[in-house]
């Protein structure tokens, strides 16, 4: 038990430094100090920073999908499963480096692949269910075609994690992907769907104001 604590405390450290600072950005040293053990510990458990990266992203994937499967079994109909899925994001993103997509595919390529799997198996078809909800609904359009469009918005999604478009200097990754999400749900409702959104953006709205009076 000791020990399959210490490889989550392990890795819980080395998710929570990445995240904030980026991959690159953080050493073996960094993590074995933060933690007050020495790197050879860390060693034990996982064979170089290759193998730990992955467990990282692994850990960050998996905590998606459950959120995920959450959302939709909560959802109280497709566009409500977005506004989840904006929250979910606002929180994930909210101490996320932007850098992170980037140096996973040019450095860390096992784990970018945990990471592709997830995007264009696990999230395409979250994605395509939510569109094909919506339209039985009445919520979005019946004119949409789902595949072209989940693949254009897990497109857009990465779009925030570019530095040259949105430099983390000036945008946060909260706030793009909130208004990228925002901007695609747009695009996929029908006129009910419409009032719809405008009804929880304004639920969201209130419940921020609130949040902040507390």
């Amino acid at each position: 038990m000791a020990d399959i604590q210490t490889a989550e405390r392990i890795k819980q450290k080395a998710h929570d430094l990445v995240m904030q600072y980026g991959i690159r950005s953080v050493s073996m040293d960094d993590i074995a100090s933060a933690l007050g053990i020495s790197k050879k510990t860390i060693y034990q458990y996982f064979a170089d920073k290759d193998e730990l990266v992955e467990a990282v992203i692994k850990y960050k994937t998996d905590e998606n999908q459950q959120c995920c499967i959450k959302d939709k079994l909560s959802a109280k109909d497709a566009v409500h499963e977005v506004f989840l899925a904006i929250e979910m994001m606002q929180e994930m993103f909210a101490n996320m480096n932007p850098s992170i997509i980037h140096d996973l595919e040019k450095f860390h390529p096992k784990a970018y692949n945990i990471f592709h799997s997830h995007k264009y198996n696990f999230l395409y078809k979250v994605l395509k269910e939510n569109i094909q909800r919506g339209i039985a609904e009445g919520m979005y359009r019946e004119d949409i075609d789902p595949d072209i469009i989940v693949k254009a918005r897990l497109e857009s999604m990465m779009l925030a994690f570019n530095q040259q478009v949105f430099p983390k200097a000036k945008y946060s990754l909260v706030q793009v992907e909130t208004k990228l999400t925002e901007h695609f749900l747009f695009g996929l409702a029908s006129q009910k769907g419409h009032k719809l959104i405008l009804k929880y953006q304004q639920e969201r709205k209130n419940n921020t104001i609130n949040d902040k009076k507390k």
